[in-house]
C-alpha cells in the first residue's frame, strides 16, 4: 500500500501535466493575414516607385502562406516579369528575409532552389510583416537590375509602413 501511493501521486501529477500542457496547444490558431486592399497598395506603390525612374515592372504580392494575393503588370512589362516577380517573393516568404539576402546566405544551393516551383534565387523581393508576423512578401522585377527591383519594393513598404506598424 506503501507504495502504491506514491506512484498514485506521480499518475496524477503527470495526468495533470498533460493536461495542461494540452490546454496551452490550442487546436485553432490566430493569424495575421494581409488584406487584399494592403496588398494592392504595397503592388501599386511598388509599380509607382519603379515608373519614377523610368522602369515597366510587375509587381506580385504573396499572403503568408506563398498564394498570389496581387498581381499588378505595368502597361509595357513583358510578360514574363509576373512569374519572376512571383518567383522572388516565394523565395522571400520560404525564408523570412529579402531575397537578396536570401540569395548570399545560400549560395551553396542556389541552382537547386532555382529548380524548385515557385522559388528564384534573385534579389528584388522583400518579407510584409505586420506587428512582429510575417504576412507576406512583394517580389518586383522589370527594372534594369534586381537591385533597383528591390529598391522599388523597399520604396512600398516604406509607404505603407505607418499601417504594418499599428496592425492589429
Amino acid at each position: 500500500m506503501k507504495t502504491l501511493l506514491p506512484l498514485a501521486l506521480l499518475a496524477a501529477f503527470l495526468s495533470a501535466a498533460a493536461l495542461s500542457a494540452r490546454a496551452v496547444q490550442p487546436d485553432i490558431l490566430p493569424v495575421k493575414q494581409i488584406t487584399l486592399e494592403l496588398a494592392r497598395d504595397i503592388a501599386m506603390a511598388s509599380v509607382e516607385a519603379c515608373r519614377q525612374d523610368g522602369y515597366n515592372v510587375s509587381a506580385v504580392v504573396l499572403d503568408r502562406a506563398g498564394n498570389v494575393q496581387v498581381a499588378l503588370r505595368d502597361t509595357l512589362a513583358s510578360r514574363y516579369t509576373l512569374e519572376i516577380a512571383e518567383r522572388k517573393a516565394g523565395a522571400s516568404i520560404m525564408s523570412g528575409i529579402d531575397s537578396g539576402e536570401f540569395r548570399a546566405a545560400r549560395n551553396d544551393i542556389r541552382p537547386e532552389l532555382n529548380h524548385t516551383t515557385g522559388l528564384i534565387m534573385i534579389e528584388g523581393a522583400i518579407p510584409i510583416r505586420a506587428a512582429g508576423s510575417l504576412i507576406g512578401a512583394v517580389g518586383v522585377s522589370g527594372a534594369p537590375t534586381s537591385n533597383k527591383d528591390a529598391a522599388c519594393a523597399a520604396a512600398a513598404l516604406k509607404k505603407v509602413e505607418e499601417r504594418l506598424e499599428f496592425a492589429q
